[in-house]
C-alpha cells in the first residue's frame, strides 16, 4: 500500500496547538514561582516597607497604619503647634533628641521629620508599650496645666509633646521612636525605608 503524504495543514495546526499547550504549561508553573519573590504576608508584618498615602491628610489630622506589627502615626501638624515646639525644651527629658535609637538621623532636629509640618511616629509608648492618645489641642488638661498639645499615654500618664519628645516626671524614659521613612512624593511615604539622601 502506498504511503500518504503528509498533510502540511495538519502538521501546523499540531505544531502551533503544541506550542501554545506549553506556552500555558510554563505560565502556570512561573506564576508560583514569580509570587514567591514578593513578600509574604508575614515578611510584611516583620518589617518589609509599607507605602502610605496622605494626599487626604488634613491639616491637625493624625492617620493610623500598621508596620511591624505596631502602630505608626503620621500627623499633619498646624502652624500652631509647630510654633510650640521650641518653648518646651526645659520640660523635657531629651528635647534635643540625643538618644540615637530613637529616631534616624535624618529626624534628629527639632521636629524629629523630614518635612516639620508631617511628623512620623511608632504609636507605642516607650515605658511598657501602650498606645497613647493624640491630644492636639493647646489648653489646660488634668494631666497638665500648661499642655501645648502632644500625646498621653492613659497607662502611666507619659507624656509627650508635638514632635514626640517626652516631658520630665513622665514614667517613659525615652522620647516615642521615629521609624526610617522617606518621601517618594508630597502626597507618598514609605514606611520602613530610608530616603536615598539626607533631607536638609
Amino acid at each position: 500500500m502506498a504511503e500518504q503524504p503528509a498533510d502540511p495543514g495538519r502538521r501546523r495546526f499540531l505544531t502551533a496547538t503544541t506550542a501554545v499547550v506549553g506556552g500555558v504549561g510554563v505560565a502556570f508553573a512561573a506564576v508560583p514561582f514569580l509570587s514567591a519573590w514578593q513578600p509574604s504576608a508575614r515578611a510584611i508584618a516583620a518589617g518589609a516597607p509599607v507605602v502610605v498615602d496622605i494626599s487626604k491628610l488634613e491639616v491637625g489630622a493624625q492617620q493610623i497604619i500598621k508596620w511591624r506589627k505596631r502602630p505608626v502615626w503620621v500627623i499633619r501638624r498646624t502652624p500652631e503647634l509647630l510654633e510650640t515646639l521650641p518653648g518646651q525644651d526645659e520640660r523635657l527629658q531629651d528635647p534635643n533628641s540625643e538618644e540615637v535609637d530613637q529616631q534616624p538621623e535624618y529626624a534628629q532636629n527639632e521636629y524629629r521629620s523630614i518635612r516639620p509640618e508631617v511628623l512620623v511616629l511608632v504609636g507605642s509608648c516607650t515605658h511598657l508599650g501602650c498606645s497613647p492618645k493624640y491630644r492636639p489641642d493647646v489648653q489646660p488638661e488634668p494631666w497638665d496645666e500648661n499642655w501645648q498639645g502632644g500625646f498621653f499615654c492613659p497607662c502611666h500618664n507619659s507624656r509627650f509633646d508635638m514632635a514626640g519628645r517626652v516631658y520630665n516626671g513622665s514614667p517613659a524614659p525615652t522620647n516615642l521612636v521615629v521609624p526610617p521613612y522617606r518621601f517618594v512624593d508630597d502626597n507618598t511615604i514609605i514606611i520602613g525605608e530610608d530616603p536615598e539622601q539626607e533631607v536638609a
